[in-house]
């Protein structure tokens, strides 16, 4: 099959990364990246990171509106696809790259696939839960990472096309686990992020990890509120290590938001850097939903600083160890205090980190098998 894939973002372009070499080797792939994430530090090292080609297409289309950035990247994938003649486009996630890739393909006849379809978070004032449901709706293929999202389908009526792969992400991770389990790999990232740190040493279970980027995390009152939060759950001896989106940064300081010693501001991090920090923390704290994933397959604390989580099964099977808090401030600091305790958090890291032995599940081969099989 002749297959345009559609990226625009750093977790797809993770879970992108997880599926060509699979999708390459059995189809003819066209690679079209919107630049919905436009920096080199958003999105540009991923690239040589990941071993991903460069894509076939750059849109170029940047930040803005939801509805402006999705209008302009239907005006610029039509003719691509026009002029690549595809058998099907294939998207992922729930982004407004997915929602122009999906919308795109159906105007023009061309089948679509989505990647993590199913997913349900049943919260409509979510962007994100929008897009994934109107790419489902649409889709031929739906690939399905968990049991739950095959069922969150079946109860909208979506059975046919459906296959349950797994989860790609997990996939890339299994990969680079053995590249991040030595704590010494804490040694380069703090020689490398020397300006940040301002003098502190990173050693397992000595800080807390943050990401926090959801456009309803941006307004004002959930700024203050979680701004308070990591600044109570940080001490000068275990600061809270917020690798900051350029959005985020900017709303940060449109408030007048500023942090103390307890929360260091870092610049979005490697796919590399970002696992191993994630891996070494006392405990991760984001409203992503991919670190939500990556935290539960490393086995570290997470705390999902939103209201509600469309990865049910990471918070099921977690054993405790992930919990949705949204930006209660006093139940943060209660489950940190669980999960984290100040007292053998080194040696809890440690040992996580030695013990840890990631596999993958064949999503990427289950994905590329099932488009070749269609007729």
């Amino acid at each position: 099959m002749r297959i345009v894939s559609v990226v625009g973002t750093r977790p797809q372009l993770i879970k992108a990364a997880a599926l060509l070499p699979a999708l390459r080797d059995r189809h003819d792939e066209v690679f079209v990246d919107t630049g919905q994430h436009y920096d080199e530090a958003m999105a540009g090292s991923f690239f040589g990171e990941l071993g991903l080609p460069r894509p076939d297409h750059s849109l170029g289309v940047g930040g803005g509106a939801p509805g402006e950035q999705t209008g302009r990247m239907l005006a610029a994938l039509e003719p691509i696809l026009l002029a690549e003649h595809p058998d099907a486009v294939l998207v992922y996630g729930d982004t407004n790259s997915t929602l122009a890739g999906a919308l795109a393909a159906a105007k023009l006849g061309v089948p679509v696939a989505h990647v993590e379809a199913g997913l349900r978070s049943f919260d409509r004032r979510m962007p994100e839960e929008v897009n994934r449901v109107v790419a489902d709706h649409l889709s031929r293929w739906l690939f399905a990472p968990t049991p739950t999202a095959v069922s969150n389908l079946a109860a909208e009526g979506i059975v046919d096309g459906v296959s349950l792969v797994g989860d790609l992400m997990q996939e890339l991770a299994a990969r680079m686990a053995a590249e991040i389990r030595d704590p010494a790999v804490l040694e380069a990232i703090s020689a490398r992020l020397e300006d940040p740190l301002d003098g502190l040493h990173l050693g397992p279970g000595g800080y807390y990890f943050a990401t926090i980027h959801r456009a309803d995390n941006r307004e004002a009152d959930a700024l203050r509120s979680w701004a308070a939060l990591l600044e109570a759950a940080g001490t000068p001896g275990r600061p809270v290590l917020l690798a900051v989106h350029p959005g985020t940064r900017a709303a940060l300081e449109r408030e007048g938001i500023a942090f103390g010693r307890t929360v260091r501001l870092l610049d979005p991090q490697g796919y590399r850097t970002s696992l191993a920090l994630q891996l070494h923390s006392a405990a991760v704290l984001t409203d992503s939903g991919g670190i939500q994933r990556e935290a539960a397959w490393l086995g570290t604390p997470c705390l999902v600083l939103r209201r509600t989580t469309e990865w049910v099964e990471a918070v099921r099977e977690s054993g405790g160890r992930m919990v949705v808090v949204g930006l209660d401030r006093d139940r943060a600091l209660t489950e940190l205090e669980r999960l984290a305790p100040v007292d053998g958090s080194d040696e809890i890291a440690r040992r996580r980190a030695e013990g840890l032995r990631l596999a993958g599940v064949g999503a990427g081969e289950a994905i590329a098998a099932a488009l070749e099989a269609t007729p």
